[in-house]
């Protein structure tokens, strides 16, 4: 592998690395720690080949990815803790029955009195009572339960916007792969010319024709090849791996990348449009609103903590030495409560809650900002890939125009094949620079259909628009 080789794969590695830990903010490089590299697997392995198509992919993965699944369970779990904020504004009723057998020792209570028993009993009664507490007026609790119900909508939010991210991971992974495969075709049709070069160099050594040194270097670029193809074959396998990590695949479910990388020039869009088309679609940034919302909630909620309250509580029920023998009792009461003595604490709750509003504020202002990044980003990536595509694919046929002239000047003997060798390492690059701009291009596509709020409409933008 020649040097500039190397540094079109690392590059292309790194680019890759980026494009999946932007996918999910908060991760890091470890791929344990980010959920949407992970799934829970479904299934069992087949014995047969899957042919598997982009879209079947990526339906498996909004299926079974781990990042759509721990949204989904985040959301239940501000569902319950809505509900249970609703608790507190409804009346709490409960029913108890009771069936009581008791004996009194009068001098063990400090009642010792001439002429009373020293013992009562055994007695026994029956209760039966339904109980209600209700807050009548708690402008705290209210100011709470509204805070709830905006954690719940940024939570389904969330879950909305995941979507968007599998697709984009999923998209990825399978681009990879596909670029990986057409790496491989490219560098076993490398080998192909490599060994006719080499063929060539030694029956021309062995007619007396060329000098060692020729079949030397045939042999050396030839077996460079066949490594490179090893590398190859071992990314493409661990990249297929990665993939059923994304969507839910069984290990050892062999597949078949049913698509090609596809290719459609990308039309010129307005750039101040697409901010606003972002800015009104994406789900994470009206999470961030809700979230906003919630923390205004709390902090009124803060503020309201200070007012009074009105309680009540009631009781009604059949008591009696049994059901037969029994009549009804109750009562109730109403309480008004106002806090005198607890101005530090009421002073430190607001200042909580002022924090946490102000943190939500900037957090919001980040992300309309980072919308708007991510949109020119996207844009940027896609016209700078699309240009290497057009110079990369020009380049290849080139380089193969190039190894053409130089295999032939060599077997009619005009000169010795370091001229075929250096074309072939020409080859070798233009092919990998086509492959990885391809893939820089498609990938570019998919992070703008997110940047839009629009990853589920993915074939929209890889078909060109």
């Amino acid at each position: 592998m020649n040097f500039d080789n190397k540094n079109t794969m690392c590059i292309l590695a790194f680019g890759c690395a980026l494009a999946l830990l932007w996918a999910v903010p908060g991760t890091v490089a470890a791929q344990s720690s980010n959920p949407f590299q992970g799934s829970v697997p479904t299934g069992v392995s087949t014995g047969q080949t899957l042919n598997l198509t982009l879209d079947e992919a990526i339906t498996r993965g909004l299926r079974n990815n781990l990042g759509v699944i721990l949204s989904s369970q985040q959301t239940a779990a501000s569902r319950g803790a809505r509900l249970s904020q609703l608790q507190s504004l409804l009346p709490s009723v409960d029913f108890k029955a009771q069936e009581t057998v008791a004996q009194v020792d009068l001098p063990a209570q400090g009642l010792r009195m001439a002429g009373f028993p020293t013992v009562i009993g055994p007695f026994g009664y029956t209760d039966l009572r339904a109980s209600v507490n209700w807050s009548l007026v708690d402008v705290a609790s209210l100011r709470n339960y509204l805070a709830a119900r905006h954690n719940f909508r940024a939570a389904e939010l969330t879950a909305q916007d995941a979507h968007d991210l599998v697709v984009l991971t999923v998209g990825n992974a399978y681009l990879l792969a596909i670029s990986d495969e057409a790496r491989i075709t490219s560098i076993m049709a490398q080998v192909a010319t490599a060994k006719v070069s080499l063929e060539q160099a030694e029956a021309n050594h062995k007619a007396g024709t060329a000098p060692l040194l020729d079949e030397l270097r045939a042999r050396v670029d030839y077996q460079t090849l066949e490594q490179q193809e090893i590398v190859a074959r071992n990314a493409f396998e661990k990249d297929k791996l990665a993939l059923a990590r994304t969507i839910g695949l069984p290990l050892d479910q062999g597949f078949a990348l049913a698509d090609k990388a596809p290719y459609a020039a990308f039309d010129q869009i307005d750039v101040e449009a697409a901010v606003q088309q972002a800015k009104a679609n994406r789900k994470d940034l009206a999470s961030f609103v809700e979230q906003m919302a919630a923390a205004r909630e709390q902090r009124k909620a803060a503020t309201a903590a200070r007012l009074p309250t009105v309680n009540f509580a009631g009781d009604y029920g059949d008591i009696g030495t049994t059901l037969a023998h029994s009549h009804g009792t109750g009562n109730a009461a109403g309480t008004l409560s106002v806090p005198v003595f607890k101005e530090y604490g009421l002073r430190g709750q607001a200042e909580q809650a002022q924090a946490k509003l102000d943190s939500a504020q900037d957090k919001l202002s980040d992300a309309q900002a980072q919308v708007d990044a991510d949109v020119r980003d996207a844009l940027l990536d896609i016209a700078s890939a699309q240009k290497q595509v057009e110079v990369a694919r020009s380049s290849v046929a080139l380089a193969h125009e190039a190894l053409s002239e130089a295999q032939q000047r060599y077997a009619n003997g005009v000169s010795d094949n370091l001229a075929v060798s250096q074309a072939q390492q020409s080859v070798a690059q233009a092919d990998e620079q086509y492959v990885a701009s391809l893939y820089r291009h498609n990938v570019a596509k998919l992070t703008l259909a997110r940047a839009l709020g629009a990853g589920t409409q993915y074939k929209t933008y890889l078909g060109g628009k």
